[in-house]
């Protein structure tokens, strides 16, 4: 399904959004947004994946009633009803009829109707489980319960090893009575069905929707995870990842994947075409990415472990068609002895003290010959020539690597105030398809006017602003419709950016917007506001011998 939306959807969508984040929200008491985050997904991924287990057993039933459907159990091949129905049950306990259609399997013990019936039993109870057969569980505790619920499932999925948090629900320190809640009042409420959104669809939207949350809840340590989804679909429309490999060093939560999934669905391609590679060191935050692209059944490979992009390079071999990324700005204690002399440092070694053109050659590095890419970097990247940076940034120009500077308006990210940016790098300006040859020339865009506060700290594009971005760098590679504006956007050459010492700061180059022309003569509007000051300079000297004779009558003289 494409992902633009109808309104009656996107309302259906928005009121839900509201409705469960209120509703966990006011569940969370004092546990931190950080801890608290991974049970709320945690639950909501189990819920899903019951349900649409549930969906699909519901689709099997009615083919094994139906004699038009290969599946086609014949009562007449049994004694009685209980019989028949007894076959039918055995049937759909049958793994291959889910798994065929990719579908999770889910144990008896994690379907959602079974955690929500049983969240409130005392300990001790006994528990019946009926898969086919009857098993007995010993209920503990409703934390034990997920966390028991949680290991059937990952044991039963081979896509989901080390993905799901085990152990996490047993040792939270939320109130039992608070996680019952949050099972009852907020997931069991989430309507994995509408009319025209299929459960991947809502499912996608609340993951989502809540994520954005928590990164405002956590604050700077909850960007470390998310990026602002508009900056993300901006960075993934002007990259166009049709088909090929999809590469992300610092992926977070792995918005820049799921977008590219958007944009391909948006488009009408097929999402076969694209693999994604990815990497993360926070453990936790590996786990999210992996859950995030599971639940939405797109197929992954984050290497075999969370670990440290420059040390531990999970894709050594990796040449990607796309690379995208939003790594930490300006990382201080990153380097390590032995990337002395890495291959990776083809421009030049970064310096020791900021991480930003470590990141910047790592992806340059793990780029396939005629692929492109897009990172967001602190605004200091485009002019510092702290430690050696201004030579490695006159040695990407002179290579002819820089495709694209955007600078950002500020007040986009929860995490962080520092100024960004964002660098779009191609190994190949040749021609490519339709695409018009810009060797040589690189494309400066001043956004930084753009936008709107959409509360009192934080700022977002509108859909026009970010067409706005898109079209003129898409017009721009295609060489039709594309004219520099004068404050917004400028084809630079390489003589350009010589003269200005290789400081590619977007307003060095796109200058101050044009004033408009009001149609007033110049000479007729020098004498206007010649007159007007005139008149303000006669109020100001009235207005200061009032004043000077108020301070004398209170016997405050000035000389």
């Amino acid at each position: 399904m494409s992902p633009v939306k109808s309104n009656e959807e996107q309302v259906f969508l928005d009121n839900l959004d509201k409705k469960l984040w209120n509703a966990a929200d006011r569940l969370r008491s004092n546990l931190d947004a950080a801890v608290y985050k991974h049970a709320v997904l945690g639950l909501i991924f189990l819920k899903y994946v019951s349900d649409s287990f549930d969906l699909r057993r519901e689709e099997l039933r009615n083919q094994f009633t139906d004699p038009d459907s290969d599946y086609y159990l014949d009562r007449e091949d049994y004694d009685s009803d209980a019989e028949y129905e007894t076959a039918i049950q055995e049937e759909l306990e049958d793994r291959d009829y889910f798994t065929e259609e990719n579908v999770f399997w889910v144990p008896a013990l994690a379907r959602w109707e079974n955690i929500k019936n049983n969240a409130t039993l005392p300990p001790g109870e006994k528990i019946e489980i009926k898969n086919g057969k009857t098993d007995t569980y010993t209920f503990r505790s409703v934390g034990r319960l997920i966390d028991d619920a949680l290991e059937a499932v990952e044991k039963e999925n081979p896509r989901l090893k080390g993905v799901l948090e085990k152990n996490r629900y047993y040792q939270l320190q939320l109130e039992t009575s608070k996680l019952i809640g949050l099972i009852s009042e907020v997931v069991s409420s989430i309507p994995f069905s509408h009319k025209s959104l299929n459960a991947k669809d809502i499912l996608g939207h609340v993951y989502e929707y809540f994520l954005g949350e928590f990164a405002l809840a956590e604050g700077k340590k909850g960007g470390q995870y998310y990026t602002p989804k508009s900056i993300v679909s901006l960075i993934v429309e002007m990259l166009e990842p049709y088909k090929g490999k999809v590469y992300d060093p610092a992926m977070g939560s792995g918005g820049f994947f799921v977008q590219s999934e958007n944009f391909i669905e948006k488009y009408d391609g097929k999402i076969g075409d694209i693999s994604v590679y990815g990497q993360e060191s926070n453990p936790t935050t590996w786990r999210l990415a992996a859950m995030n692209m599971a639940i939405r059944g797109i197929d992954y490979n984050f290497g075999k472990q969370p670990a440290d992009t420059f040390t531990n390079d999970q894709h050594p071999d990796l040449r990607a068609d796309y690379v995208m990324a939003n790594p930490p700005f300006n990382i201080k204690e990153w380097w390590d002895g032995k990337l002395e002399g890495d291959p990776r440092w083809v421009y030049g070694t970064p310096p020791k003290s900021n991480a930003n053109y470590a990141w910047l050659q790592h992806m340059l590095y793990h780029l396939a010959p005629t692929g492109s890419m897009a990172l967001l970097l602190a605004n200091g990247s485009m002019s510092s020539n702290t430690n050696g940076e201004g030579d490695i940034r006159k040695a990407l120009v002179e290579a002819d690597l820089v495709e694209a500077i955007v600078a950002l308006p500020g007040q986009l990210f929860t995490n962080t105030q520092i100024p960004a940016c964002i660098w779009f790098l191609t190994k190949s300006k040749a021609a490519r398809g339709n695409l018009h040859d810009r060797s040589g020339e690189t494309l400066f865009l001043d956004a930084r006017k753009l936008g709107y506060m959409k509360d009192r700290v934080l700022r977002d594009f509108t859909a026009e602003d970010s067409s706005q971005i898109i079209d003129t760098f898409r017009n721009w590679r295609k060489g039709t419709n594309y004219a520099d504006i004068p404050g917004f956007c400028y084809s630079a050459k390489l003589a350009d950016m010589q003269k200005a010492d290789f400081v590619l700061t977007p307003g060095r180059y796109v200058g101050a917007a044009d004033a408009e022309d009001d149609g007033e003569p110049f000479a007729d509007k020098m004498d206007r506001l010649t007159r007007q000051l005139s008149k303000q300079f006669a109020e100001s000297k009235e207005l200061e011998t009032k004043i000077r004779a108020n301070l004398g009558g209170l016997g405050f003289g000035m000389d």
